[in-house]
């Protein structure tokens, strides 16, 4: 599919791709929603936790969007409580997912959530079909983009699934690993190898045979911790086939629903591999945008809604 012109043009201070990214993290707040959990119990023995929203009129709905957050994220961050409300605001009911390990409670297994997790995916969606919904959409943040292209482009979806949204995706891992382990992102990078040693650290003490204190103090970069834990605890041999077998590029050319890619140029997080130009030229069904602004999950707007917020309402309601 041809290349998609993007319309965004923020204000003069979110040109900026460190501004825009910043931002929303720390000044956003979205109030008005209200989040019901639901616990999924999975064949392995395990649980994924989904924070359910709906329409404010408590009108019946048939449409649900399934959203899935990235890296250290959760159903409370402000990019998901931001798209929650606005597709409740325009009569869908949403399914915001906690990933393993991510809603406030210790996963039970060794294993917990990473980039390729679309096995996940399949079992809430399979869930999530039951409850007789004829339009499922799914939209996906930064890693959690990357797995709903790896799910949608690698396995046959129920026809239930009509489209998907997918924002700030790092369609190319180890491309994306580089870009963050550049200087200019240093403050970044620090924050989640701190977070992710946080949680390695209470994962030591339920799996002290698994992984040593020692061990997790060593981590110095997050390619470290892909090495240590992420690759190994879910079947990989190491950090780079991890990234090599999960990046979702790979996969864009069996996806066979409408799927829109909106990546800005400046995302500080991508580097030139995350631009899947070639393959959305080649399938009808996916739609790349790149605006030049928009850092990373960073699309202001003066207002309420965000330019992604706005282009996935306009997206979803076409299929």
């Amino acid at each position: 599919m041809p290349i998609v012109e993007s319309q965004y043009t923020p204000p003069y201070f979110f040109r900026n791709g460190h501004f825009s990214t910043i931002f929303p993290n720390l000044l956003r707040t979205v109030k008005g929603i209200n989040q019901q959990r639901e616990r999924v119990e999975l064949d392995d023995g395990d649980f994924i936790d989904i924070d359910w929203s709906y329409p404010a009129n408590s009108e019946s709905t048939r449409k649900v969007a399934v959203l899935i957050h990235g890296l250290e994220g959760n159903a409370q961050r402000q990019y998901i409580m931001g798209l929650a409300k606005h597709l409740n605001n325009n009569h869908w009911d949403v399914a915001a997912v906690n990933l393993r390990n991510c809603s406030g409670e210790v996963n039970r297994l060794y294993r917990s959530y990473n980039a390729g997790v679309s096995d996940d995916l399949s079992s809430i969606i399979t869930h999530i079909v039951k409850k007789d919904y004829s339009n499922i959409s799914i939209c996906g943040f930064s890693l959690g983009g990357n797995i709903t292209l790896k799910y949608l482009g690698e396995r046959a979806t129920p026809s239930q699934v009509k489209s998907a949204v997918v924002v700030s995706v790092p369609c190319d891992l180890y491309d994306s690993l580089k870009e963050i382990n550049k200087p200019k992102n240093f403050i970044y990078e620090q924050r989640f190898i701190r977070s992710l040693k946080e949680k390695l650290s209470e994962r030591q003490e339920v799996f002290p045979d698994r992984i040593s204190k020692s061990d997790i103090s060593s981590c110095k970069s997050l390619m470290d911790i892909d090495d240590l834990y992420t690759s190994k605890a879910h079947g990989y041999i190491d950090a780079i086939d991890y990234y090599t077998k999960c990046s979702s590029k790979q996969f864009l050319k069996g996806i066979d629903i409408p799927t829109l890619i909106i990546n800005a140029k400046n995302d500080t997080f991508l580097g030139n591999a995350c631009y899947p130009i070639k393959e959305a030229k080649e399938n009808s069904n996916l739609f790349l945008e790149i605006p030049n602004f928009g850092g990373h999950v960073g699309f202001y707007l003066h207002g309420e809604t965000y330019y992604n917020e706005q282009k996935t309402i306009a997206f979803l309601q076409k299929w």
